[in-house]
């Protein structure tokens, strides 16, 4: 038994079986966690190598290159960069997307396991760091201080951090620029020597006597009593009066010999919120942890903690990313809604009946929520590309139910009873019903097999809209045919219409679009060559348009944020930096009123962390996050803001090199990178820096910079071996001297109310600030001798060299721009010019990739996709036809759709992204859709005796409403999302925008040039039973004469 006859047969059974999958899908939809694009592993691991001593050059030749010989053979690796720097080591490994990262860790472990006792002694064993989404901050908190400000780090600790990681999806909490008490003992080198004592013989006396040590147990009487000695002091200025030694007969205090200061660490970061001082508190998430939710505990959180804070202790929301996550969602989805009312109005339009339009969109919420189970099972979220998807579906899940219900109420119109007329009719139909659901999953299933960022983000397109469509086809053929013989019944009278029905506005004025177009149809069919001429220029003169539309990777979109990180000098003093940092605030407070927070770090914390991990680092560097109102609220957009900000950046001469970025969301990535490979530093640098100017000098080229950094300031100790031996010092004393002197020796630890704090000692600042001062250093000999530093060496001016970066196994220098008011491809397109024009030198290779080459591979991506899916739609439709010629004619089509899509992307100043080219491609299993339905039905009256003109005319009238109903709804459904201007509707508008217009240029196309072309090719198969018929007309005579 047929599975229709059995859906109408068992109406209950059929129905429950609907109803248990609604409530399955809701159960789904309540589950899935909500995020702005599908789960990725970013497929890079580091490998972090440190040989402490090495030089950046030793670095390179002992570490780096070994470590990427050892690395080249593992399984699914795509590229190795490198960057080797004063003693540290990192590798970056990119694999292919996909790829199974723990095994690649255990082949990267082994390489390590084989060459790590070739390495030179003295280097540690290399870590493995693995890249993970979740690592990026999903909140970003300030906290504002006045007299708590020097506790803040463990307030926060206490009241905010503890409490946050207890919340179900954190993954860490991290909090940046927290003041960090120290207790700093500073000795005076002069006193030191007067008093014939040591930085190491101060440091040792305060580790032996500050502690607490336990000594055994004593019994006395009844009682046993523990023993202990309690030497730690309870106060920081206790530490002035230790016993440090002892001078003619008396005793020497600390205090004769140092300063002892209770204070913070360093200044070595300066963290500011509002212009006051403050710190950052970032919020992270565990891997697949849905994002809004998260977000949403750690705020109503945070919320409910501001009572355990001081009065004085301010807390300001920075950054949000589950906002624009949610308003994006919250976007997409009322669209989906406005495309929901659009396909109802077409439907009913077109029917003109209630129960019929009932019947037909209700395939739309069933064929939608089973995606909703897909996404659950494949632990998938809710996100812009599975909306978007759904979005797409919505316009095409109405089609076959529409041919199937047409069809049954033409068979109940001429007199069957709805059951038989169910059963027929769909009988009639579901052939070529599933045939056109093939040639749709034809194009969107190769989706789930392509590679690289374009498959990643993708493969869920592709498996929801497969998905959809053929949940809808199931339904059409079941669900469909059931409700009609229930709820469509035979006329039994002809009733007078109203003035205003369907009867009397829309049949009408569908007759006459019917009547037009037959005689449209047969002017063509009678004026071929001038139809062929005709689109020949429109399909030539589009791909001259091609020319002007400008091409980008992946649309940017206003998340009310702007982020720069700001370089100056080589080797400035945090201090300075943070004056340049004062001006820049100025400058946000007098020219940006649309910033409602702003949060400053001027230097880095020199423990690194992950703040260095993900962005510049060093004393000379400044990074600002302004958080903008929303895009409704203001005048300028945040690419506008992100412009003056550079204009103003470009006027402060201490500024040496800048990144001004407009959110973090965006996954493309936006740079041109010019790749320049070479080993000799002097050539490579020299050309980077006049590639440079020459990019600079492009409009609309901002951020130029290059990666090889200035050489950095240096004071290296030249020593003397032969003068060391005979003081019985060598290098490693004098070095472990000088650290102690400079740095400081932490020599104990100080406890208070349960937190320790580092008791360092060393030399005072002032003792310790010029290259004289340095070589007056006393260092005691093993023999007990003091020996000056300027007696055994001599401390001298260096500039470092600059870290060597490498790729692809050989060194490389990058310049690197950022488009700014211009196009992606366009500012790519002028640097490939200027470094054709480049005069480089023998042996120097130049390469342009970054972001642009990301966009290439994903075009050549999608130039594979449309490819394949040409393939699979011809191999569909030559089995339905039984026929080669047939697919032909109806993939005429096609490239008609392109020159639509290149007409509406100019007419909207749309750029051609990988979303906008995506929405091209899917274009071709919707547009051969309605070619064959025409197709077909000439073919049937053909098959009836029609001559092939008259059947192409009437089959062209009668398959009008059909075609014209299923490409309206299509249309009509990415309207919403083609116009939408609300969150993150960047993104994906681009994609509404090419299916529109290449859905109506195609549609025009399909309903005249299909009928041409099928006509052209079909004249020699009608000259051919012409000639039959008379052939049989003659031999007839001539045997009844």
């Amino acid at each position: 038994m047929s599975i229709y006859k059995t859906a109408v047969n068992k109406p209950i059974t059929t129905l429950m079986v609907f109803i248990g999958v609604i409530v399955l899908g809701i159960y789904s939809l309540i589950y899935l966690p909500v995020d702005l694009f599908p789960e990725m592993d970013p497929p890079y691991i580091s490998v972090i190598t440190s040989y402490p001593g090495a030089n950046a050059s030793d670095i390179e030749v002992n570490i780096t290159r070994p470590m990427e010989d050892a690395f080249n053979s593992i399984d699914n690796l795509k590229e190795i960069t490198s960057t080797s720097s004063d003693n540290l080591s990192v590798i970056f490994l990119e694999f292919e997307w996909e790829s199974d990262l723990n095994e690649a860790s255990n082949g990267i472990r082994d390489a390590i396991d084989l060459m790590y006792d070739y390495l030179p002694d003295g280097v540690s064993r290399p870590t493995i760091f693995k890249f993970d989404l979740s690592m990026m901050p999903i909140a970003v908190y300030a906290f504002k201080a006045g007299d708590s400000y020097l506790g803040l780090e463990q307030i926060l600790e206490e009241a905010v951090v503890n409490p946050l990681n207890r919340i179900d999806g954190i993954g860490s909490v991290m909090v940046i620029g927290t003041p960090q008490r120290r207790i700093y003992v500073e000795a005076d080198p002069v006193k030191l020597d007067a008093y014939n004592l040591t930085i190491e013989q101060i440091g040792n006396i305060i580790q032996a006597e500050n502690l607490d040590m336990p000594s055994g147990n004593i019994k006395m009487g009844k009682m046993d009593y523990q023993l202990r000695v309690e030497g730690e002091v309870r106060e920081s200025q206790e530490l002035e009066n230790l016993v440090v030694g002892s001078f003619q007969g008396g005793v020497v205090l600390l205090k004769d010999v140092a300063v002892v200061r209770d204070t913070t660490k360093d200044l070595m970061l300066e963290s500011r919120i509002q212009g006051s001082q403050g710190v950052r508190m970032m919020v992270m998430k565990q891997s697949g942890a849905n994002t809004v939710k998260v977000a949403d505990q750690v705020r109503k959180t945070i919320e409910n903690l501001k009572k355990n804070l001081p009065p004085d202790v301010e807390v300001l929301e920075v950054m949000d990313s589950s906002e624009f996550i949610s308003d994006s969602v919250t976007n997409l989805t009322q669209t989906m809604l406005w495309a929901l009312f659009f396909v109802v109005v077409v439907v009913l339009f077109f029917l003109g009946k209630w129960r019929a339009t009932f019947i037909v969109v209700l395939t739309i919420p069933i064929s939608l929520i089973v995606s909703f189970i897909y996404l659950f099972a494949t632990g998938g979220s809710l996100n812009i590309i599975s909306l978007a998807s759904l979005s797409i579906a919505l316009g095409m899940v109405v089609d076959d139910a529409i041919v199937v219900l047409e069809n049954i109420t033409r068979h109940i119109e001429r007199g069957t009873s709805p059951r038989e007329a169910a059963i027929y009719a769909t009988n009639e139909v579901w052939l070529s019903v599933i045939i056109t659901t093939l040639v749709i999953v034809a194009v969107f299933f190769p989706l789930t097999l392509v590679g690289g960022m374009t498959g990643v983000l993708f493969k869920q397109l592709g498996w929801i809209v497969s998905i959809t469509v053929t949940t809808s086809t199931l339904a059409a053929i079941t669900l469909t045919p059931m409700l009609a013989s229930k709820l469509l019944g035979l006329k039994t009278k002809r009733r007078v219409p109203l003035p205003f029905s369907h009867e009397k506005v829309v049949e009408p004025f569908l007759t006459w679009v019917e009547d037009f177009y037959e005689k449209t149809l047969r002017f063509a069919l009678l004026h071929k060559k001038l139809v062929l001429i005709l689109a020949l220029v429109i399909f030539v003169g589009s791909l001259f348009l091609a020319r002007f539309v400008s091409s980008e990777f992946i649309p940017e979109s206003d998340e009310a944020q702007v982020s720069v990180e700001i370089e100056l000098t080589t080797g400035l003093r945090v201090e300075e930096t943070i004056k340049v940092a004062d001006r820049i605030e100025g400058i946000i407070g007098e020219r940006y009123p649309e910033a409602e927070i702003h949060a400053m770090m001027a230097g880095s914390d020199d423990e690194g962390g992950m703040a260095g991990l993900f962005g510049q680092s060093g004393s000379n560097t400044i990074s600002v996050m302004m958080r903008l109102s929303p895009r409704d609220e203001r005048e300028r957009s945040v690419w506008a803001i992100a412009d003056d900000f550079r204009d103003q950046l470009n006027q402060i001469p201490e500024v040496v090199e800048y990144t001004v970025s407009t959110g973090g969301m965006n996954m493309g990535g936006t740079s041109v990178d010019v790749e320049i490979f070479g080993y000799d530093f002097e050539v490579t640098s020299r050309l980077a820096n006049e590639l440079s100017e020459k990019i600079e000098a492009i409009p609309g080229a901002s951020d130029v910079k290059v990666s090889r950094k200035d050489d950095r300031p240096e004071l290296q100790v030249v020593l003397d071996r032969k003068k060391m031996a005979e003081s019985g010092l060598n290098t490693a004393m004098v070095s472990a001297a000088l650290r102690n002197r400079v740095a400081g020796m932490t020599a104990s630890i100080f406890r208070e109310e349960g937190e320790e704090y580092d008791i360092v000692v060393r030399f005072g600042e002032e003792f310790r600030s010029s290259i004289s001062d340095l070589e007056s250093f006393s260092i005691t000999s093993p023999m007990g001798t003091r020996v000056k530093l300027g007696e055994i060496g001599e401390v001298q001016e260096y500039w470092n060299p600059p870290n060597i970066e490498r790729k692809r196994r050989e060194r490389v220098v990058t310049v690197s721009a950022v488009p700014s008011g211009v196009a992606l491809g366009d500012l790519a397109q002028e640097i490939n010019a200027v470094v054709a024009r480049a005069d480089v030198p023998q042996g120097i290779i130049i390469n342009v990739g970054g972001a642009y080459e990301e966009m290439m591979d994903s075009f050549m991506d999608l130039g594979l996709l449309l490819l394949i899916s040409l393939i699979l739609v011809f191999l569909v439709m030559a089995s339905q036809f039984e026929s080669f010629v047939m697919p032909f004619v109806i993939m005429f089509s096609i490239p008609f759709s392109f020159t639509g899509v290149i007409l509406a992307l100019l007419i909207t100043n749309t750029t051609l992204s990988v979303i906008a080219g995506l929405g091209a491609v899917l274009l071709i299993g919707i547009v051969v859709k309605n070619g064959i339905v025409l197709v077909d039905y000439i073919n049937l009256m053909r098959d009836r005796g029609y001559a092939l003109n008259e059947a192409i005319a009437v089959s062209g009238r009668l398959r009008l409403r059909p075609v014209l109903m299923t490409a309206f709804t299509t249309i009509l459904a990415m309207v919403p999302m083609a116009l939408s201007r609300g969150e993150g509707s960047e993104i994906w508008s681009p994609m509404g925008i090419s299916l529109i217009g290449g859905l109506v240029f195609s549609t025009i196309v399909t309903m005249v040039l299909v009928p041409v072309v099928y006509g052209i090719f079909s004249r020699r198969g009608e000259r051919d039973k012409m000639r039959k018929v008379r052939e049989k007309f003659t031999f007839l005579n001539e045997h009844n004469d």
